[in-house]
């Protein structure tokens, strides 16, 4: 029987808009989708890969998507004392195969979020709710995506859109810019109803 040879595990850094995060791109699928874990509760039940690196005294968050996982370091750290350590420890995590997120994390997150949100979608401010949600999806997300973050619709109310960021955006100094100069400017164009977006910390 022939042994499969599996190819190696290539890995390089991609800086983000937020100096505190960096985003780490392989060559291997990691996860299908996005997983943020902003807290060891969470990473210690549904993701193994993300407990482990919370566990390094430097690392604060970690967020996965497809095929890279943003790390975002605490604040008394240096990118140049931490970085190729960060570099070694996901290379041989996913080297070896580890379990990254376990099944079920998305359908998870997904009652979650649909809990959260479920009266979001009622009555009249609902149908301009599920415009703004569908705007930033579309136009929002991929944008967010490349820059190793993601932003989430949280809510409409009375004229404000309340978004949560993740990823790099997470905390990052430019989102709040982003936030106000594209997305603010790009949604009360398209829906006259929006007269603010709020960034909600999660």
């Amino acid at each position: 029987m022939d042994t499969i040879t599996k190819s190696p595990v290539m890995l390089y850094t991609e800086q983000t808009p937020n100096p505190e995060a960096l985003k780490y791109v392989t060559n291997r699928m990691l996860y299908r989708g996005i997983a943020d874990f902003k807290d060891q509760d969470l990473a210690a039940e549904w993701s193994p890969m993300a407990k482990s690196l919370m566990e390094l005294p430097y690392v604060k968050s970690v967020y996965f998507n497809n095929n890279y996982v943003t790390v975002t370091k605490e604040m008394n750290y240096d990118w140049a004392e931490i970085m190729l350590k960060l570099k070694e420890f996901i290379k041989d995590y996913v080297e070896k195969d580890g379990t990254i997120v376990l099944e079920g994390f998305s359908e998870y997150m997904d009652k979650f979020m649909a809990e959260q949100n479920a009266v979001q979608f009622t009555g009249e401010s609902g149908e301009i709710a599920r415009k703004v949600k569908e705007l930033i999806d579309t136009y929002v997300k991929p944008a967010v995506e490349m820059d190793g973050g993601n932003i989430e619709f949280k809510a409409f109310d009375a004229g404000k859109v309340y978004v949560v960021m993740q990823g790099s955006c997470s905390g990052c100094p430019s989102s709040s810019v982003t936030l106000k100069a594209g997305i603010e400017g790009m949604l009360k164009r398209m829906i006259p109803e929006v007269q603010e977006v709020v960034q909600e910390m999660e």
